[in-house]
């Protein structure tokens, strides 16, 4: 059965790469968290929904959009349709990402579609790189960034600070997400593998 996915974690782990790769694999629509709440802070900047500010603050603002936008394109027999850029993909198929999450505010929204646990419905994946020293992050940082990533172009110390906050956050979300029933995955080494793996295990999941 169709299942649509969500990747959560901190900042900089691969998410919107493994994302991608999901995208051109599977044929899955990608909507990048990111995006949206750069959309929202400049089309509604009242309602407190930014980047770069209280990540916590922004992801429970954010939160009834998301309870309500991913319930209405929910559907348990796969029927409803959304743009792709090779057409249409047919059963809403879609891989959201992104680290601005707040299910306790979802989960009441959702449960008025009738999905009563994020687990039986969609396929959860969660991204840490908890493994990682400084040196490593930047190092991949330098190696995988494109012009797209907000982190593109910065100096060792300003990755220095972005590797602090994603280390801070990293085990705290990873607790916040085994809770919510997502399947964790660590892509501090060997990161093309470990998300091809990941590719390859939604694959046996979707059947």
């Amino acid at each position: 059965m169709l299942k649509n996915i969500i990747i959560a974690g901190p900042a900089r782990v691969g998410k919107s790469t493994l994302a991608r790769e999901i995208g051109e694999e599977l044929g899955y629509f990608v909507i990048g968290l990111d995006k949206l709440v750069a959309v929202f802070q400049e089309a509604y900047p009242q309602l407190d929904i930014r980047l770069a500010w209280d990540r916590e603050k922004t992801s429970a603002n954010l939160a009834p959009f998301l309870g309500h936008f991913l319930g209405a394109f929910f559907s348990a027999d796969g029927r409803g349709l959304l743009p792709y850029s090779h057409g249409a993909v047919k059963g809403n198929a879609f891989v959201l990402e992104g680290g601005y999450v707040d299910f306790e505010k979802m989960l009441p929204i959702l449960k008025t579609y009738g999905i009563q646990k994020l687990k039986e419905n969609f396929i959860l994946i969660g991204l840490m790189q908890n493994k990682k020293t400084v040196d490593e992050f930047i190092s991949d940082i330098k190696k995988y960034d494109t012009k797209n990533d907000w982190t593109y172009g910065f100096s060792d110390d300003d990755l220095r600070w972005v590797y602090e906050d994603v280390m801070s956050s990293g085990q705290h979300m990873s607790d916040y997400l085994v809770k919510y029933g997502f399947t964790m995955y660590d892509a501090s080494t060997e990161r093309e593998q470990v998300l091809a793996q990941i590719v390859e295990d939604i694959k046996a999941k979707l059947g």
